[in-house]
């Protein structure tokens, strides 16, 4: 049967997240911290936290899931001319803290962010430890763009992205992918469809499945220096 949890400061490990709820779709968990191991925990079984400001700490597993493989990202005529018409610079873990405050700005239409103070500070730390890693997309000294996400094992938890130029996340998500499938990532976890990441190649698959993928996957190694920070190269598309 589905269920709601509620968790402790001192609880680490979570339902199952089949048991999420079908409404709201996904939420699985109230309460507990935003602690680096509790993250990393959440994580490792396909759980993310999502709140407002003023909510609690929200839990979510939902069903369906989109996902990327990497190297198949869908790249249309008009991306191919920004990348010829734009001397983008894209760089790896160069500017963590910037790019999750330009995710945190409030969209369009929007009030207010997710990305609380609190949300931002926990993903430093993970950031601190290495897991937690950013794409930035430069033109010139100036960041346009960019997105942040975690790293289990070979797959990589997308978290959210940013733009302040026509294209710029778009150049980050296929710096990302260049990346990952270099590097032997086999899953991008896009988290919940939406027509931007549908227009880009998107999957939605069932959470029995991401979970399967996910469990195949969150204990293989990639290379060493995956997340060395530095500059990058965007290859011929």
């Amino acid at each position: 049967m589905n269920s709601l949890s509620f968790i402790d400061d001192e609880l680490v490990q979570f339902p199952s997240p089949e048991l999420a709820l079908a409404d709201p779709n996904g939420l699985l968990a109230i309460g507990g911290s935003l602690h680096p191991n509790r993250l990393l925990a959440a994580y490792y079984e396909g759980i993310f936290p999502w709140f407002n400001a003023d909510d609690p700490i929200l839990w979510w597993s939902p069903d369906p899931r989109a996902v990327f493989i990497p190297g198949e990202l869908y790249i249309s005529k008009s991306l191919k001319k920004s990348l010829r018409r734009h001397p983008w610079r894209i760089t790896i873990n160069q500017a963590f803290s910037d790019v999750m405050a330009g995710c945190a700005q409030p969209r369009a239409k929007q009030d207010g962010t997710w990305i609380t103070t609190t949300i931002q500070m926990a993903y430093r730390e993970l950031h601190v430890q290495q897991r937690a890693h950013s794409v930035e997309v430069w033109l010139g000294e100036r960041l346009v763009g960019g997105l942040y996400g975690l790293a289990v094992g070979q797959v990589f938890c997308g978290e959210s992205m940013f733009h302040r130029h026509t294209d710029a996340s778009k150049i980050a998500m296929l710096a990302l992918h260049q990346h990952l499938f270099s590097h032997g990532f086999k899953l991008l976890d896009a988290q919940v469809m939406n027509p931007h990441l549908e227009s880009l190649g998107a999957q939605s698959i069932s959470r029995t499945e991401f979970l399967a993928r996910l469990k195949q996957l969150r204990d293989l190694e990639v290379s060493r220096n995956c997340w060395q920070p530095g500059e990058v190269k965007l290859g011929a598309c």
